[in-house]
């Protein structure tokens, strides 16, 4: 096991806005300690915004959230899953369907089609005021499915609480024709190869310690 690497009092604490346990997994691979505190916000989308500018803006505000009672360096991020490349504003975002039905037509819609995650990166240092944030795309590539396909599928995994109706991590991966992307933990959730250049913007050198 690795052993867990204090941030030094001077560069002060880490803190991950988040209650997502795929995203304090991800973190956790890094080796930081850190605190987790999540912030109650309104993630509604606004008329006029394209997912990337969603993502963006609530990732900032997630962080400016817990920044009214925490301070440190705060981490912040947000994800949606869309049809489109995420940049247009009716680029249609797919929502966790909660039940086997919605899943039913989820995968429908994705089936040979490319679905992208769009995931916004905040790193606010509350001492000083900097602020960093990026926003990471990765696509997934469907194979073409068959009605019975996506339903013993769905049987399996019952991935009803999943932004697309699938589990990347387990047996979605049976779903995909390729993917594309710079990070796979950007799919999962969180882009540790940006919050790795983050830190170290910061002064934390996650090899040097």
């Amino acid at each position: 096991m690795n052993p867990i690497l204090q941030i030094p009092e001077s560069l002060v604490s880490l803190i991950l806005a988040s209650s997502s346990p795929f995203r304090k997994e991800l973190l956790t691979k890094l080796g930081l300690d850190f605190s987790t505190h999540a912030p109650d916000i309104d993630e509604s989308r606004k008329d006029s915004e394209t997912p990337e500018q969603l993502v963006y803006r609530l990732a900032e505000e997630k962080a400016a959230e817990v920044a009214k009672t925490q301070s440190g360096l705060i981490i912040a991020s947000d994800q949606v899953a869309t049809l489109g490349s995420g940049t247009q504003v009716d680029d249609k975002i797919l929502t966790k369907p909660h039940t086997h039905e919605n899943a039913i037509k989820q995968l429908q819609q994705s089936s040979g089609n490319t679905v992208t995650f769009v995931t916004s990166l905040t790193l606010l240092n509350t001492n000083t005021g900097n602020i960093q944030t990026v926003i990471e795309n990765f696509k997934v590539i469907f194979r073409v499915l068959s009605a019975e396909q996506i339903d013993n599928y769905l049987k399996k995994e019952q991935p009803y609480n999943c932004a697309g109706s699938f589990k990347s991590e387990a047996l979605g991966i049976s779903l995909f024709e390729r993917l594309e992307g710079n990070d796979p933990n950007t799919l999962i959730g969180l882009p540790l190869i940006q919050l790795i250049k983050m830190l170290e913007h910061e002064g934390i050198d996650i090899l040097e310690n």
